[in-house]
């Protein structure tokens, strides 16, 4: 599939070949971490007034939506986490305590989310290669990817990640445990 291509929809996977059970877990996962990440610059939004700020959580937020449109289209409703409740309410917090903290916090928290989101499409990347499947499925996952390194790197430029303080180079390892602990959640419930 072309990767321009992905700016229409998917059809619905009703018809062809079942995917495989391990896909269907990680699909189940992005599509929970794609409705967290919309959460995420609604909690911004809700909070931060700085124009900058605000400015990248308004684009990015539409990027991360058209994310989960092309998930939706992909993974029925029946194989969605069962926890999107809570996926939407751990997102909103994750987006909406930094901004309490000022613009540095909220970039900080976009870099350590995105980084995880990087390995994390990697990982799905990688294996649909190996096994040479479903190369539709792999250029999605590669568009999103790719996205989502340049939010990474946007928010790292604007939040000067490599200055840091250890607090929030601390707060950014909470994030990523904090996302690797509720992907392996999406990928069984």
């Amino acid at each position: 599939m072309d990767v321009a291509a992905l700016d229409r929809p998917l059809p619905p996977r009703s018809a062809g070949p079942a995917l495989p059970a391990w896909l269907v877990a990680e699909l189940r996962s992005d599509h929970a971490g794609e409705t967290g990440a919309v959460m995420i610059y609604r909690g911004i939004l809700a909070i931060s007034r700085d124009p900058a700020v605000r400015d990248f959580a308004e684009r990015h937020k539409a990027t991360e939506q058209g994310h989960l449109d092309l998930l939706d289209a992909l993974l029925p409703p029946a194989d969605r986490s069962r926890l999107l409740p809570l996926w939407r309410v751990a997102g909103w917090l994750t987006g909406a305590l930094p901004a309490l903290f000022g613009p540095r916090a909220v970039f900080a928290t976009i870099d350590a989310v995105e980084s995880f989101v990087d390995h994390h499409y990697r990982a799905q990347i990688d294996r649909l290669d190996a096994e040479r499947i479903l190369p539709e499925i792999r250029a999605l996952l590669e568009h999103c990817r790719l996205e989502e390194v340049h939010h990474r790197d946007e928010a790292r430029e604007a939040g000067e990640g490599p200055r840091y303080s250890a607090a929030l180079r601390l707060w950014g390892r909470i994030v990523g445990a904090g996302s690797a602990a509720a992907v392996a959640a999406a990928k069984r419930i």
